[in-house]
């Protein structure tokens, strides 16, 4: 029997995002969440997590488009004159990596946020950044030298398979090919680096061209492309619309998300495909070296 894991991002990010990744967990065949631990409605992503026990959670790291956990004075070189961060995210990615100050507020942030995730009481399935930041090697290393002091044991890996995903979506052949030339060199990278430090992770990633746009269709047709391994199919789910994602991602069909991943002709092909919904925290262990004790996140 095949495995993929069928993640909703966001979770916190606005009330319709929450209900909709907490409906198709108990209705479909959602198994995980990301939560932005600093967006402004965790509270209430928490608490519906707390209320349904089986939606497994992690961590979705946010260091752009945003806001801190920290207070902004503390993160000044991270953030706008309005306590946002950025949204520009190639020329983050450059202060990141090259400016010592810049980076060491990075890792003060990274640690604030993995501090609230472990005030949350949540078990810490996996972890991954908003936009896929955590590709930038500045970011992926902070968040593996901070997650593993927290419990931290799965990472998303962004490397989506571009023939397979251009044959079910049957769309954008140029842009997929031109992001798997421009991202492989860090997706290996990434892969090394995961397997290295015993983390558990995906094998590919569907959601990353098609991200907003995982309609029923297009998931069908995927499932016919799964490569070799355990693919995580990313979603964007939400039950109607609110300023919060309408401003950020305009062109989201996140209500259509929502209805593919409760819809009954989802949950059927994976039946009758013999494909099983998992969670990161469900992947084998592989074979890992003693680790610190971990560090309990304030209540």
């Amino acid at each position: 029997m095949k495995s993929i894991i069928i993640t909703g991002d966001d979770f916190g990010l606005a009330l319709p995002v929450n209900e909709a990744i907490a409906r198709a967990h108990d209705e479909g065949v959602l198994t995980s969440a990301s939560l932005m631990v600093g967006a402004p409605f965790s509270r209430d992503a928490v608490e519906r997590a707390r209320r349904t026990p089986t939606l497994r959670v992690g961590l979705h790291l946010t260091l752009v488009e945003g806001r801190p956990v920290l207070p902004p004075e503390k993160v000044p070189d991270l953030v706008d004159a309005g306590g946002r961060f950025s949204t520009r995210l190639a020329e983050s990615g450059f202060r990141f990596f090259f400016l010592p100050r810049v980076r060491e507020q990075l890792e003060m942030e990274i640690r604030a946020q993995f501090e609230a995730f472990g005030g949350t009481g949540l078990e810490l399935d996996h972890a991954d950044a908003h936009n896929h930041m955590h590709l930038h090697p500045t970011i992926l290393g902070l968040m593996l030298k901070t997650g593993r002091e927290y419990g931290l044991r799965s990472v998303r890996l962004p490397a989506e398979p571009p023939l397979r995903s251009w044959r079910a979506a049957r769309r954008k052949l140029g842009a997929r090919t031109a992001s798997r030339a421009f991202l492989s060199p860090w997706t290996r990278l990434m892969r090394l680096r995961l397997d290295r430090a015993g983390m558990r992770h995906n094998d590919a990633l569907f959601g990353m061209t098609d991200s907003g746009a995982m309609t029923e269709e297009l998931v069908l047709r995927l499932l016919s492309e799964l490569p070799p391994g355990v693919t995580e199919f990313c979603f964007h789910p939400a039950t109607g619309r609110a300023p919060e994602i309408d401003g950020p991602m305009p062109g989201y069909r996140h209500e259509e998300e929502f209805r593919t991943l409760t819809g009954r002709r989802l949950k059927t092909a994976l039946q009758e495909k013999h494909i099983r919904p998992i969670a990161f925290g469900d992947l084998p262990s592989p074979a890992v070296k003693p680790q610190p004790p971990l560090k309990k996140g304030r209540p």
